[in-house]
């Protein structure tokens, strides 16, 4: 069985958050969520998730997979040094990671954009940009192992996209 981590801080995109969860798990994939502190967060629309595990937790070797949701909570995520050292090893392991709107800031904190092609939510074209990334305005785009996506309607194409890469990992 595949095992895949999202990221959560309050403020999430409850849509990038749940919408990819629910698909991965429809499809047998374990989807754990975790945050700076096991308990209840909420998405920018009210949407209550409950996380059992902290970031200190979180290990690269015991998942197949990162999914790192939109919304205000990325801007938190990344000032997080587990989150960061988590998605640099995840990259170095080229395991499939997962971003949409906002979580892009992310992935340039990690340092992990240069010479890669992304999209992301126009707002932060430019910060991708300076993260050595090239930016495009597509729905979905997959570089090796990060499946990048630009906003809450290009979801089934996102969720599509990192569900097949995942599948063809070894």
């Amino acid at each position: 069985m595949k095992k895949v981590i999202a990221l959560v801080s309050e403020d999430f995109e409850d849509l990038e958050l749940w919408y990819p969860t629910l698909r991965l798990r429809e499809a047998g994939v374990q989807v754990d969520l975790a945050a700076e502190k096991p308990g209840t967060y909420h998405g920018k629309y009210g949407v209550p998730c409950e996380v059992t595990l902290s970031f200190k937790d979180l290990s690269a070797d015991d998942y197949d997979g990162i999914l790192v949701p939109g919304g205000w909570a990325p801007d938190k995520l990344r000032r997080f040094p587990e989150v960061l050292e988590l998605v640099k090893k995840m990259d170095e392991q080229n395991k499939v990671i997962g971003e949409i709107c906002h979580a892009g800031w992310v992935l340039a904190s990690a340092d992990i954009l240069m010479g890669r092609t992304v999209t992301s939510t126009p707002g932060i074209k430019d910060d991708m940009r300076h993260a050595g990334a090239t930016w495009v305005d597509e729905a979905v785009v997959i570089d090796g192992n990060i499946v990048s996506g630009r906003r809450p309607p290009d979801l089934p194409q996102y969720a599509k996209a990192f569900l097949d890469v995942l599948m063809k990992q070894a």
